[in-house]
């Protein structure tokens, strides 16, 4: 019998996963086509590997486990799986077509709805992946501003640009890893001592899990106007989220470019580029950056409804409302069992990250202890809350109760220094991407 939402005796049985993945790799490389829902991100040996189907907030594997999901679809899914209101428009343009010879009338109308939700949107530019609009955004960048070198925060996707300043830069000529640079959030005073005529964009994520220092953003802003550089808002996982307009909106600043994918469409692909209009005008002649299905019509459709459900339901302020008591509950709880210098809840609620640590083990062992046993409770996780609209308060009220069994058997195993002796699967991988060696050079270097 498959396992359900519940404290099971068992962990849940994945022998059909494990069929796939074998079956997988003679045909696949690389077997996953996004790390971070790879088998590298949850323990090999006990955590699914296929998801057959999802509901709400809640999945289904290929082995009839269920499970209380907050990866979301490592982030599209800020509604939740399965939403009536946007299967219904999905399923309403597919009456009449996918993609056309010509364009279609939903790219003006969503294009409208976007210019009067997001401060920027003065024009608004479609594509596929977020990694697709940010790199259209660095390109116009350096051609507005005849600039070549890019400083950046976060993550931002595959291409050379950016990837070629992260450890897994083979394949990037030396040429293209020498004009990008990165930069410690929050470290105002390090941009202003390297910017100067030679920087195209400084482009960031307004936050990830570190809240912006009081000004910072606002100065950040102003600076790079003042250095005639293009401030460029990586919105994947703010857009949407933290309120309908991104950060944009919630920090009240305004971005000379922003690129937005994950939520506008509630899992269907769909990736957007906002901006000026003088600086997108450039993409008419001088700057070239299309795609066949960049117009598709299913994933405008999807938008359209997406962001009527989230002015009708105030989604934004619910994420905020149900992540915020998770957060704060995990706190006290943490508090109440004297696991506060061991673990914590970090970052804005509507996407919040757990972390682990403890004198002489490996924060890695501690995050697969945790996931290991929240997967025998029937609860998909990485290590974030991805909270959605669709997690009820029955589904937050659980998901604490399994936190308060599981923190002090972290506690005990520690202590025992057993925690990596319980595991009965892999350790987890760390990701490849490192945001803590900045390499920021000085100006005219």
């Amino acid at each position: 019998m498959s396992n359900s939402i519940q404290f099971n005796s068992e962990l849940p049985s994945i022998e059909n996963s494990q069929s796939w993945y074998a079956r997988g790799k003679k045909v696949q490389m690389p077997i996953t086509q996004t790390l971070a829902k790879g088998p590298g991100q949850f323990s090999k040996g006990v955590a699914p590997l296929y998801i057959q189907k999802g509901k709400g907030a809640h999945v289904w594997d290929v082995d009839g486990n269920e499970y209380l999901d907050y990866n979301m679809g490592i982030g599209p899914l800020s509604l939740g799986y399965c939403i009536p209101e946007i299967d219904e428009a999905i399923q309403e343009q597919l009456k009449d077509g996918i993609t056309f010879s010509l364009m279609h009338p939903l790219e003006v109308e969503v294009a409208e709805i976007l210019h009067d939700i997001i401060p920027n949107a003065e024009v608004v530019k479609y594509s596929k992946t977020g990694a697709d609009v940010t790199t259209a955004a660095v390109r116009v960048a350096r051609a507005f501003t005849g600039r070549e070198k890019v400083f950046c925060c976060g993550y931002h996707g595959w291409h050379d640009w950016y990837i070629g300043i992260t450890s897994r830069n083979n394949g990037i000529p030396d040429g293209i890893k020498d004009l990008s640079f990165t930069f410690g959030y929050n470290d105002i005073e390090s941009i202003k001592n390297a910017l100067d005529e030679t920087v195209a964009c400084v482009v960031l994520e307004p936050f990830i899990f570190e809240k912006p220092k009081s000004g910072f953003l606002q100065e950040l802003a102003e600076i790079c106007k003042a250095n005639g550089t293009l401030l460029i808002f990586d919105e994947m996982w703010t857009g949407f989220r933290i309120a309908l307009g991104g950060a944009q909106e919630f920090f009240g600043v305004k971005a000379d470019l922003a690129t937005f994918s994950k939520a506008c469409a509630n899992g269907m692909p769909l990736a957007i580029l906002t901006g000026r209009k003088d600086v997108m005008d450039l993409f008419e002649q001088d700057v070239f950056s299309y795609t066949t299905f960049g117009g598709e019509a299913l994933s405008l459709a999807a938008c359209k409804a997406t962001i009527a459900f989230m002015k009708e339901h105030d989604v934004s302020k619910v994420l905020e409302e149900k992540g915020a008591w998770l957060q704060n509950e995990y706190t006290k709880l943490a508090n109440l069992l004297g696991m506060s210098h061991i673990t914590s809840c970090v970052g804005y609620p509507c996407r919040t990250m757990l972390t682990y640590q403890a004198e002489g083990q490996n924060p890695l062992a501690l995050k697969t202890f945790m996931q290991q046993e929240l997967l025998q409770k029937g609860i998909l996780w990485g290590g974030f809350h991805n909270m959605s609209y669709s997690h009820s308060q029955a589904d937050l009220d659980y998901t604490l109760k399994a936190y308060a069994e599981i923190l002090p058997r972290l506690q005990k195993a520690i202590e025992t220094n057993t925690v990596e002796s319980s595991l009965q699967g892999e350790l987890l991988e760390a990701v490849f991407r490192k945001v803590d060696q900045h390499n920021i050079k000085p100006k005219n270097v």
